[in-house]
């Protein structure tokens, strides 16, 4: 383990020095454009370089490009805290009515509905006498193509998960399939510790943390993950030895070609 880390220290110092070198390169004299050649070497030995740093889960493109980018990779990521604050203080208004105040959703909707009537209804009638105009009802009308597209977009997403679930059941990969049945029982136990919307609240809490503390020590998370890695590898050889490799499979038929 200590090889492992000693290798991968000197993997980043090599990137470092070779990054340094590239922009010593470009912040140089104005005669160094016409090394262009070595520059194009120096770039090419610096991403060989850190293509061996171990990145978590194989990840090559920055966490705000994984996450999506555009507006939502900027609220997980917090890059404007006003926006995620807001977002994060309604799921946890939303979490608090619900489950703490047992408030029910449908109760919720009618009473709202309640007050925002009779308050446009009293309105709309008290204005002839205090001279007023009447308040402005907007007629709205969901666009057809918008939801359209959104039913794509589920189908697509839907038609995806039913792939992958087909690719994992089909016994290619029995690593996946291993990981996918060890996920689904971490799941089913949360799930009979918490509800459906404690259970929500808790992901999306921690899809407002985890990505922004990843994003700012992505690089003492990625040596811990390779150890860690490193370790799981092991234990699955030394599980695959005494187990897996132990169990009666029966003699492939063979294939009839007509």
């Amino acid at each position: 383990m200590a090889d492992q880390t000693i290798e991968h220290e000197k993997h980043e110092s090599a990137a470092e020095s070779l990054i340094e070198k590239i922009t010593e390169k470009f912040h140089g004299s104005d005669s160094s454009s016409s090394d262009s050649d070595d520059e194009g070497d120096i770039k090419s030995a610096a991403a060989a370089v850190k293509a061996k740093v171990y990145r978590l889960f194989g990840r090559e493109k920055p966490v705000h490009k994984i996450l999506g980018g555009g507006k939502p990779a900027d609220i997980f990521l917090w890059k404007d805290k006003k926006v995620s604050a807001g977002v994060l203080g309604v799921a946890t208004a939303n979490w608090v009515l619900f489950e703490l105040l047992e408030y029910h959703l449908l109760t919720l909707v009618c009473h709202i509905l309640i007050l925002g009537l009779a308050i446009v209804f009293l309105w709309s009638n008290a204005s002839t006498f205090i001279n007023k105009c009447p308040p402005k009802i907007p007629n709205v009308i969901i666009p057809e193509d918008i939801v359209l597209a959104v039913a794509s977009s589920l189908r697509v997403e839907i038609n995806r998960a039913l792939a992958a679930l087909r690719d994992i059941a089909s016994g290619k990969d029995l690593k996946k399939f291993l990981a996918v049945i060890a996920g689904l029982w971490v799941l089913s136990v949360l799930g009979a510790c918490f509800n459906f919307l404690t259970l929500f609240y808790i992901g999306f809490v921690l899809l407002l943390s985890v990505p922004v503390i990843y994003d700012k020590y992505e690089d003492q998370i990625d040596a811990f993950g390779e150890k860690a890695e490193a370790e799981l590898k092991k234990q699955y050889a030394v599980f695959n030895v005494k187990v897996l490799s132990k169990i009666p499979r029966g003699p492939l038929k063979a294939k009839k070609f007509l």
